[in-house]
């Protein structure tokens, strides 16, 4: 019996369950600090998308949505999770739904066409896929079937 319970507390190779299963830790000062830049750096690629894509109509809004997808993509891969990708993507999102808002005085950045509905909704579907794509953590152990 004590060989049975012996075999349900280990992995196929023999260590404890506990080495693969890791529990998620806060993140650090480095980690934070580099979200919050990449918010920020995401709000500047939100504002010159914004200023760029009407410009040029099929050049410049093919290069604002390259521009945010370069950056959610390698905001994803320099930390190597979602977490970068999302920043980056929650950063343009935010101050171009921001830039959207008319003011009192009549000014607005946004005109009612069919590129800055592109931009708008194309960004957030580029956000969205940026962000899937991202990396995820992974198990330390070579041997781990994720499907199971």
């Amino acid at each position: 019996m004590s060989d049975r319970s012996d075999r349900s507390d280990r992995s196929d190779q023999g260590r404890p369950t506990s080495v693969l299963a890791q529990p998620l830790r806060p993140p650090s000062a480095g980690r934070l600090a580099a979200c919050l830049g990449l918010f920020v750096l995401g709000a500047v690629v939100g504002v010159a998308g914004a200023l760029v894509q009407p410009a040029w109509f099929p050049g410049g809004l093919l290069l604002a949505l390259a521009g945010e997808a370069g950056l959610c993509l390698g905001a994803g891969l320099a930390l190597r999770s979602r977490a970068g990708a999302a920043s980056a993507a929650g950063g343009w999102v935010i101050v171009v739904l921001l830039l959207t808002a008319s003011r009192p005085e009549g000014d607005f950045l946004f005109a009612a066409g069919a590129g800055s509905y592109l931009f708008l909704l194309g960004g957030i579907a580029v956000a969205v896929i940026c962000a899937t794509l991202a990396p995820v953590r992974q198990p330390n152990a070579r041997a781990v079937r994720l499907g199971k």
